[in-house]
């Protein structure tokens, strides 16, 4: 297996989830997870919310929002990314799923808090305070599998 393989499906998830599952050979899961990319993206006007997002329109976009459905999509996102990642040969070492759930996860917190928060005065939105909060979800999760890495090291 080419060593780029896993990265290759990895940027197709990101892409969209589903996509990396259907190079895999894993076409039931990949379609499952495009069905539920859709679902979830439809149902929570996503598209429309990044759309206003975009163009700066913050209140127009939290309003569009439909949070019920939208909370759903991180835990989707990443999942679909750490499956097509791993199928493909990466995702060897232990606790290596760490940063892509906590990244879901504080994602969703981000998702959860955004028609309010605010950096400076500025309120921030369902796309841009989620896509912030991906950087202390990686932060913690690598670094979380680092302490659990060298603590199962100690104990062996």
């Amino acid at each position: 297996m080419h060593e780029n393989n896993k990265y290759e499906k990895l940027f197709w998830s990101i892409a969209l989830p589903g996509f990396g599952q259907l190079l895999n050979g894993k076409y039931i899961k990949g379609i499952i997870l495009i069905f539920l990319e859709f679902l979830v993206n439809v149902q929570g006007n996503f598209n429309k919310v990044i759309f206003l997002s975009f163009h700066g329109e913050i209140e127009k976009a939290i309003q569009q929002t439909d949070y019920h459905w939208l909370m759903f999509y991180p835990c989707l996102y990443f999942f679909a990314m750490w499956d097509a990642y791993k199928d493909a040969g990466g995702g060897k070492k232990p606790y290596s799923f760490l940063p892509f759930v906590f990244s879901a996860y504080f994602v969703t917190v981000g998702l959860i808090f955004s028609s309010d928060f605010t950096i400076l005065g500025i309120l921030i939105g369902p796309v841009w305070l989620p896509i912030l909060a991906v950087v202390p979800g990686v932060g913690i999760g690598f670094f979380l599998q680092l302490l659990m890495n060298k603590w199962r090291e100690k104990r062996t």
